[in-house]
């Protein structure tokens, strides 16, 4: 949100953007791999789908198990959303935005 710099105001998003890499790397503990459920629904009668953590490793969607994780962490509105925008997730380690010159933190 921004909240270490001084033009901050709580209801504007000043963040910076983030680029995760090696997505694929995500390690979960317990019985996650396989009893983890991702629902989507394609909007007509029936139409609920279901997949296990385990299935989207495997057909490489670990951007999308992080990126519901990250969603899920913020806040449900308009500022939620923005803040979303500037997630970027890339599988490996090359990613686009090498043009911007990120800065790396270690976690």
């Amino acid at each position: 949100m921004g909240k270490n710099k001084p033009e901050y105001y709580p209801g504007i998003d000043i963040g910076d953007y983030i680029i995760v890499i090696n997505t694929e790397k995500i390690k979960v503990t317990g019985n996650k791999e396989k009893n983890k459920i991702y629902y989507r629904h394609s909007g007509y009668v029936g139409g609920l789908k279901k997949t296990t953590f385990e299935d989207k490793i495997k057909n490489n969607k670990s951007k999308d198990i992080l990126f519901s994780a990250i969603k899920g962490m913020l806040p449900k509105n308009k500022l939620g959303r923005q803040m979303v925008k500037k997630l970027k997730l890339s599988i490996g380690e090359r990613h686009i935005f090498s043009a911007q010159k990120p800065k790396l933190i270690n976690l």
